[in-house]
């Protein structure tokens, strides 16, 4: 399970009054950071406030930018504000000479989402949660190839009659087609193909390839269909039954294996996803553990999304299914926060910590991540590069199969166990 911590911060915040000016050109996070570090009371710096952040997210007091563990806030105020960093103790900004602009300068612990608040005449204001501090795996970096990512591609089903789904394959710098490569298939693909996109999951693949952190794969990205107007998420992702894993291992694997040279053995498949997506991919390696073996779930909806009483299973059947069930060989990474969901499908915080106290109980290779975060794919995307070191660790391509084991430390900890914070 993972802390996270506060280290320090660089904040600045324009007060009201200003005359308007032309609007200046844009200035990449880094570059502000410099300024706020190293010319405080300079007229640039100002300047590079006012073009970094949209003007309606100053006044909300939502604005924000960042490079690695540094950061900039800013916000709009009469006021002198303080701001509240993972709700540790306020923190007043020093002002840039005699403007209107106020700053303060530390850092943010990496891998992990923080929150943010402002406080101003003693009243809160503004701020924002799930807000995603990238390690240096989710960056480019000179002299680390880059992959290929084919176009969109578009896929019609048997499994799931009449529907259509979008696809992308990327095939690392590394990839050779005489060397069949392992496999990685991520749900909702399409959240994940924009190099610069929130997700960073291509530079990540990047940097741990490059460094043999994770072996060479192909990674298949595949999103949601539908049948004509009805959106199929919920029903391929969140029945518990063998049908998507079906649609996978009988058609867009078939189809991806016409391009590229892939390895069929589970040891070397990997399925990921968020929500939904997150148990989806649970489900197929449960279903299918003699072709899927590694598995990340993020804020997983282990809930009764599609459960029927009398008729079907749900995800919320699933901590029990582990516990009752014959064990399966599969490594299995959760991740959640204890504001995520609670509504009429279950409780996702609650039900996490369920598998992941089955899956302990049971004696599966599995890790639990988990922290204040809501319903969110930032806590995901900014531990992506943890997530698949941990999922893939002593992967060796001359083998075929491995027993997956609870390693030593997880063995010694505890079960989880749940405290109420929130109220007396």
């Amino acid at each position: 399970m993972k802390a996270r911590g506060l280290i320090g911060i660089v904040v600045l915040c324009a007060a009201a009054g200003a005359q308007p000016q032309p609007a200046p050109p844009p200035v990449p996070a880094a570059k502000l950071i410099a300024l706020a570090r190293d010319n405080p009371d300079s007229p640039e710096l100002r300047m590079a406030v006012a073009g970094a952040f949209a003007a309606a997210d100053l006044e909300k007091g939502t604005a924000y930018a960042g490079e690695g563990p540094d950061f900039v806030f800013a916000l709009k105020s009469d006021g002198t504000p303080s701001i509240v960093i993972d709700d540790d103790v306020p923190v007043t900004m020093a002002r840039v000479g005699d403007s209107a602009v106020w700053y303060r300068i530390a850092t943010l612990t990496t891998g992990r989402t923080h929150n943010f608040h402002y406080v101003v005449g003693g009243q809160s204001f503004g701020g924002k949660e799930n807000v995603p501090a990238y390690g240096p795996d989710s960056y480019e970096h000179a002299g680390i190839p880059k992959g290929t990512l084919t176009a969109k591609m578009a896929h019609t089903s048997a499994v799931f009659p009449g529907m259509k789904s979008d696809y992308w394959v990327y095939a690392p710098a590394q990839y050779d087609a005489k060397t069949p490569a392992a496999v990685m298939i991520w749900q909702d693909g399409e959240a994940q193909v924009e190099r610069d996109g929130p997700s960073r999951t291509l530079n990540v693949v990047d940097n741990l390839t490059a460094r043999k952190a994770i072996p060479v794969m192909i990674h298949i990205f595949i999103s949601p269909g539908a049948v004509g107007d009805k959106k199929m998420r919920s029903i391929e992702y969140d029945t518990v039954s063998d049908r998507y894993p079906r649609f996978l291992l009988e058609e867009i694997l078939p189809e991806v294996s016409k391009h590229y040279s892939l390895r069929t053995d589970a040891y070397s498949r990997g399925i990921g996803g968020e929500s939904s997506g997150g148990i989806c991919a649970f489900n197929a390696a449960w279903y299918e553990p003699r072709q899927f073996s590694r598995v990340i779930s993020r804020v997983g909806s282990f809930t009764s999304i599609q459960w029927k009483n009398g008729e079907a299973d749900g995800g919320n059947d699933y901590p029990f299914k582990v516990r009752k069930e014959a064990k399966r060989n599969i490594r299995v990474w959760l991740q959640d926060g204890e504001n995520d969901l609670e509504n009429k499908f279950g409780s996702w915080p609650l039900q996490n910590i369920q598998m992941a106290n089955s899956l302990k109980l049971m004696g599966y290779d599995f890790h639990l991540s988990f922290s204040n975060d809501s319903h969110t794919r930032a806590a995901g995307f900014a531990e992506a590069a943890e997530e698949l070191t941990w999922l893939w660790r002593d992967y060796d391509p001359a083998k075929t199969s491995q027993t997956f084991e609870m390693d030593q430390a997880e063995k010694a900890a505890p079960m989880f166990r749940v405290r109420i914070f929130n109220r007396n």
